[in-house]
């Protein structure tokens, strides 16, 4: 076999190889490693290079060792979730920079951190000032999280007093042109209910590359010739439209009744309905 030939075919072999590796690992060391995981990855792919490049090098022995180092950092993984001690050890624990308003000199020292990176990490989550913060821990991935003080936390509507109905994930029921028919089950919806609300638009659905449907119920779409311009969705401001006018017809009624019985009635049920739009105008104008 040509050596040109006998390297294609090393390299189409690892690949598979470290493909099933990767996929034993999981997805969590897709996103991030240990620093048992990060040694592995290197020595891994080191393993595949050299047994690809030197042809004097058995298969059998590389596919052995790489299978050794991948499965090794997934057995330790796996005694890890049973093993808090373990667990700092194969993982890391994280370190604390910042607690009770104070920064940890000899903490950022042990991890070799000057007050310069500190801060280059503090303004990559938007603070600028060291004052601002109560808690801040670097984790064993290297990421600082950071806890503000109260005075300098952004308000919630629970701070507000505020009640909001939970929001369900959007659904893509268009990609690429093509009907997501499952997506459109998910909400209960079928392609005839599409492809009316494609044509409220003024689209077809060859020209559509992404459209969604919120918890609304409402289409939103994404055409694939950005300077074509789509119509607004009409559906939430028709729906407060239409309440402010029945509030406005109970108040008439009010007025134009002599009966006293439904004057309060509709008086009653026309504060109900005020009461209502107000609360609904946020969501309805989002």
């Amino acid at each position: 076999m040509p050596d040109w030939l006998d390297i294609v075919f090393r390299s189409l072999i690892f690949l598979v190889v470290l493909f099933i590796i990767t996929k034993l690992a999981g997805k969590k060391q897709l996103y991030q490693l240990s620093f048992f995981e990060y040694v592995s990855g290197f020595t891994i792919g080191s393993v595949a290079s050299e047994v690809i490049m030197n042809l004097d090098l058995s298969i059998h022995h590389g596919i052995l060792g790489i299978f050794i180092f991948g499965i090794t950092p997934f057995l330790a993984g796996f005694i890890s979730m049973k093993s808090k001690k373990v667990r700092d050890v194969v993982e890391g624990k994280g370190t604390v920079f910042i607690k009770n308003g104070k920064v940890m000199e000899e903490n950022l020292k042990s991890e070799k951190y000057s007050t310069d990176e500190l801060m280059e990490l503090l303004r990559s989550k938007d603070i600028f000032q060291i004052s601002d913060v109560e808690f801040a821990i670097l984790e064993p991935n290297g990421e600082l999280n950071v806890l503000l003080k109260k005075e300098n936390q952004p308000l919630t509507a629970k701070d507000l007093g505020v009640k909001v109905p939970s929001y369900k994930e959007p659904q893509t029921v268009i990609m690429d042109g093509e009907i997501l028919d499952e997506p459109l089950s998910t909400i209960g919806q079928n392609r005839n209910w599409l492809k009316t609300e494609l044509e409220k638009l003024g689209v077809t659905i060859e020209n559509v590359f992404l459209g969604q449907v919120d918890s609304f119920g409402q289409l939103t779409v994404d055409l694939f010739d950005d300077k074509l311009k789509v119509a607004e969705p009409v559906e939430k401001p028709l729906i407060l439209a239409t309440m402010k006018k029945c509030q406005a017809d109970l108040e008439l009624f009010a007025l134009a009744t002599e009966i006293d019985e439904a004057k309060q009635m509709y008086s009653k049920n026309s504060e109900k309905l005020e009461k209502a739009i107000k609360n609904i105008t946020p969501l309805l104008r989002s």
